[in-house]
């Protein structure tokens, strides 16, 4: 089973870095994507109403995704949602007529299914006090963005609270990752039959 992990961490140094990379060294079949490294406009700039070509880095990322057998997605909680950086990513790359279509119907239907994915989920909050606000990062991510485009199950890794957190209890948070890394490496591997159906464009 083929992994991209997408790290949508802004710094390089940050626990989100130091888990996605473990999660790949782990899973040993794995490609890290670092956001931060690519050269992209974040803004669609006319909507869905205009095309906007997409850089080269975004056209070899969707490629990744494209050719991953499952997604790990990784980032920190920033004012109950996501970085600026990923949201960008996912508003250029998972465009209509390739992540997702709209039946007839009205009802949409994802492009990338066949796909399982995991979110590996940072926090400075204390867990009980994202859920009592509704748990809102993860159910965009999980819900809205992932499963909506097909990819699941989306099973949820959370972090936190990481300020103040010990060096000791970080060393545990990356061994988790590293565990999970190695887990979900040996699950059977998507058919290539159901690949080669997926129509991602």
């Amino acid at each position: 089973m083929s992994a991209l992990v997408i790290d949508s961490h802004p710094h390089i140094d940050s626990l989100c870095a130091s888990l996605a990379r473990t999660y790949a060294e782990a899973h040993g079949d794995a490609t890290v994507l670092a956001l931060r490294d690519l050269d992209f406009d974040p803004n669609l700039h006319f909507g869905y109403n205009k095309r906007q070509d997409l850089e080269p880095d975004l056209e070899r990322a969707w490629q990744q995704i494209v050719d991953a057998d499952h997604v790990v997605l990784v980032t920190p909680v920033w004012w109950g949602s996501v970085p600026a950086l990923l949201k960008g990513f996912f508003d250029r790359v998972l465009l209509p007529g390739r992540a997702f279509e709209i039946r007839p119907s009205g009802m949409p239907t994802g492009l990338l299914k066949g796909r399982t994915g995991r979110l590996i989920v940072t926090t400075d909050s204390p867990w009980w006090y994202l859920k009592l606000m509704g748990d809102t990062t993860v159910k965009h991510l999980r819900r809205s963005t992932l499963r909506y485009c097909g990819i699941r199950p989306v099973p949820t890794t959370r972090i936190g609270a990481v300020k103040g957190s010990t060096e000791a209890k970080r060393e545990r948070w990356l061994a988790e990752a590293a565990d999970q890394g190695r887990r979900e490496a040996a699950k059977n591997r998507r058919p290539a039959a159901s690949k080669a159906a997926d129509t991602v464009g």
